[in-house]
């Protein structure tokens, strides 16, 4: 009972100190298990022959649902730009993400030739996701927290409710 008072203690000043960047964590996790699934069933369903389209359909799903989850709750105590501003900002930035994260997908498929015949259906399967969930959605992270604190959500707005 005490381990997990004090867990549970420490989570919450946790997120007293940190807590947009802890709130905008989360919210990655959450669209990083949409942006994964569906990644992994278009690209071994319709869109097989098609990786890069089936991570940027992913993405886009993910988004749509990061967008809902940032305004609402990451950064709801931000200022406000109204919200069609503020959605077009967001899909902008996001837009431009999309194309940090599906690069290094690009890279490995056609640039490094990491797909089949060149290598194994495995090695194919590991270097996609590998190059797409990994490398491409932290880069994307990155990006997207330092482009939503500046332009979509700032902080020196009066707050639109």
């Amino acid at each position: 009972m005490t381990v997990l008072r004090d867990v549970s203690g420490r989570a919450a000043r946790l997120v007293d100190r940190h807590g947009e960047l802890v709130k905008f964590a989360t919210v990655g996790a959450i669209t990083f298990v949409v942006d994964t699934a569906v990644f992994v069933t278009a690209k071994s369903t319709v869109l097989e022959p098609k990786p890069v389209t089936a991570k940027v359909v992913a993405v886009l799903v993910a988004t749509i649902v990061g967008y809902v989850l940032n305004r609402e709750w990451s950064f709801r105590a931000r200022g406000g730009l109204g919200r069609p501003h503020e959605a077009l900002l967001y899909f902008a930035v996001s837009g431009v993400a999309l194309a940090i994260n599906a690069a290094p997908l690009g890279i490995s498929r056609y640039v490094l030739d990491l797909a089949t015949p060149a290598v194994s259906t495995l090695t194919e399967h590991v270097a996609d996701l590998v190059s797409a969930q990994v490398v491409g959605t932290l880069l994307a992270m990155v990006f997207r927290w330092w482009a939503f604190r500046r332009w979509v959500f700032p902080d020196d707005l009066v707050p639109l409710r």
